[in-house]
């Protein structure tokens, strides 16, 4: 299931496509932690594309088009806002060593952002990996009511347009679950995977 870095490890992207090609993805236990280790979990969560549900209350905030949604605008800014200690969250698995990677990743074009802007103010974003037909969630974030949901929204609105195949979340939450996430074991999810790796979406511009 695991299997951790040494301290202040540098993770290499091209390891890094790989192991999200093979269903495997980095984590660490905290920001201040300088390790990493690899989770394959048993059960994957995804979000179907054609099973997607829009929450009553988050199709009349996207009615009313209160932010600016921009794509891969201030990288950079999405993730750190991303690892940022909240109330309800007092730590992060986003490390050095982790921005580091994502942040190379999103230069080689294989890490994209979705972020709500508000009087060119960023107040909520989701970012995630991109390869093949698939879209790796990693983490988002808001400051304001319903960023991260009407982000997630435009997500799923530009993968189904620009045919991506899959969704992958990770994990399910509650949260998520609002939202049409469901849990796969491994083996049906590697199928899933294998078959949306191939042939190429363009998630940007």
């Amino acid at each position: 299931m695991t299997r951790p870095y040494a301290p202040g490890y540098r993770i290499p992207t091209d390891l890094l496509l790989r192991a999200y090609a093979s269903g495997v993805f980095p984590m660490a236990e905290s920001a201040n932690d300088p390790e990493v280790f690899w989770v394959r979990p048993e059960t994957r969560g995804i979000i179907p594309l054609d099973g997607f549900h829009t929450p009553r209350s988050l199709k009349k905030t996207v009615r009313k088009h209160p932010f600016d949604i921009r794509y891969d605008f201030d990288f950079e800014a999405t993730i750190d806002g991303c690892a940022e200690k909240r109330d309800e969250r007092r730590s992060t698995w986003i490390n050095a060593p982790i921005r580091e990677a994502y942040v190379e990743l999103y230069r080689l074009g294989h890490c994209h952002s979705v972020e709500a802007w508000r009087e060119d103010r960023l107040v909520g974003g989701l970012y995630g990996v991109s390869l093949g037909r698939v879209f790796f969630g990693e983490s988002m974030f808001a400051r304001e009511t319903d960023a991260s949901k009407t982000c997630l929204y435009y997500l799923v609105e530009r993968l189904k347009a620009r045919g991506f195949a899959l969704l992958d979340t990770q994990f399910t939450t509650e949260h998520l679950k609002r939202f049409g996430a469901v849990d796969v074991p491994r083996g049906q999810y590697e199928k899933l995977l294998a078959e949306a790796l191939k042939g190429e979406a363009v998630f940007y511009p």
